[in-house]
Parts: C-alpha cells; sequence; structure tokens
C-alpha cells in the first residue's frame, strides 16, 4: 500500500489542545464533579481531581482545540517541500469551521486523504467531536461514527496504526518513532505537556503554533521514512 501511496495527495495535520478551563477551581461544581467522576479510578489511587486536571485536554468533553495545523508535500527540481497552515484562535468553533473550509478547498485540489499520528484515537475523533459540540456539519471524511476501519482505509492514514502491523497492545509515541527512524525534530521547543501551561499561563499561542507546525512535518516525514524516501528538512517548510 504505502509503496503505491502518493505522498502528494495526502494532508497531514497535528492538533493542541488544552483544558477548557485554566485549572480546576475554575469549573463550574457541577463540571468539577464530573470531571471527579470521570477520573474517580485514578482518585482510588490516591491522585486528587485537582492535580488530575492538568490532564483535561486529551479528552474531548473537558478540553478544546486551540490549533489545527495542516500540511502537504511538494516537490520542485526534484526536491521535497513541505507547506503548512495554522488555524489558531482562543474562538474554537471560528478555528474549526475555517479548517473545514479549508479541507474541501483542500479535497478539490487533489488531497484527497488525512493523515496523522494516533489520528485515528486521537486527532481525528476530536476534532468531529468538538465539532459537533459547536453544532457545525462536519465533512464527509470526518463523519465516520460507527465506521467499519476498511470503511474509512481509503481517507485517513494514522501512522501509528501502519507501525502497530496490527498490534494492538501498546502506543508508540510520534518522538520515539522520529528518534528510531532519524527524523529530525525540534529539540528547544515545548513538548505536548507543556501546551496547556504555555496557552493559560504565558499567553503564547504562536509558541504553540510554531510547535504543531513542526509536529506536523514530523508526522509527513515519517510516512516518507516509512515508505522508504528522503525526509523534508525544517528549511524546506514554508508557512502558508
Amino acid at each position: 500500500m504505502l509503496h503505491n501511496l502518493n505522498i502528494e495527495e495526502v494532508l497531514f495535520l497535528d492538533i493542541e489542545t488544552v483544558p477548557i478551563a485554566p485549572d480546576y477551581s475554575k469549573l463550574s461544581e457541577n463540571w468539577q464533579k464530573l470531571w471527579a467522576h470521570k477520573m474517580q479510578f485514578k482518585i482510588d489511587g490516591g491522585e486528587s481531581a485537582d492535580e488530575l486536571y492538568e490532564r483535561a485536554g486529551i479528552y474531548a468533553e473537558f478540553g478544546k482545540i486551540i490549533c489545527i495545523s495542516a500540511g502537504y508535500v511538494t516537490q520542485k527540481n526534484g526536491e521535497y517541500f513541505f507547506r503548512v497552515k495554522s488555524f489558531y484562535d482562543d474562538d474554537e468553533k471560528k478555528l474549526i469551521s475555517n479548517f473545514f473550509n479549508a479541507w474541501e478547498k483542500f479535497s478539490r485540489a487533489g488531497k484527497r486523504r488525512l493523515c496523522g499520528h494516533n489520528g485515528q484515537e486521537f486527532d481525528f475523533p476530536y476534532i468531529a467531536r468538538r465539532a459537533l459540540i459547536h453544532s457545525l456539519r462536519l465533512p464527509k471524511i470526518f463523519d465516520i461514527a460507527g465506521a467499519k476501519p476498511w470503511e474509512v482505509k481509503d481517507m485517513l492514514i494514522d501512522t501509528l496504526q501502519l507501525w502497530k502491523f496490527g498490534d494492538y497492545k501498546h502506543y508508540t509515541s510520534l518522538s520515539l518513532l522520529c528518534e528510531l527512524f532519524n527524523v529530525p525534530t525540534p529539540k528547544d521547543d515545548i513538548d505536548g505537556s507543556q501546551v496547556g501551561t504555555v496557552y493559560w499561563k504565558e499567553n503564547d499561542l504562536d509558541r504553540i503554533v510554531s510547535y504543531c507546525e513542526k509536529d506536523t512535518l514530523a508526522v509527513a516525514n515519517l510516512l516518507l521514512r516509512y515508505k522508504g524516501d528522503k525526509i523534508i528538512p525544517f528549511e524546506n517548510l514554508v508557512s502558508v
């Protein structure tokens, strides 16, 4: 499958998410109870709902998207380039709506497939769930609730699932696979665990966008390495 994959038909994406509120104390009493119930198994293990709240961003019910970076591979004179566009805003509904409008343009331009790392279990459903919360109509490629794996395999690519080769026992991070395949990643930037702090306490959305764009390139490079192809250096990353 990978040998015949046209890399220029793929739109790569990565999202950054944060808890819906700056900290647990800012939640209403009802939402505090709901969060505590969600985390009950960890609370029973000795952690508090307050301490656990920094992880809320990974749950679509308790978090929100602050950035979606989408990029694609182009060639010029036999050299690969990566063009990426980011959609970011404090207003999540506006952000997702703008991304959906852009997807329609991307798809008309020949981008027929989406690719993310752990996209099947995180990025793709997270976008869809948050869109529904905002009463946004889902593009066909995201309207996959209840779909079987073989019904979406021609639309959605997941570099994590490709690496599993049908093995469902464990998760392998993007950073680990990049190190394994000698794919360069930024060493002087934030990591996913710091995004909430950078957003809520430092108010530095631009820094998060830069991090998200580089992760999107890392996903593209990982897929290129799976194909046995050359990777795209950071200097060939073009933000538009």
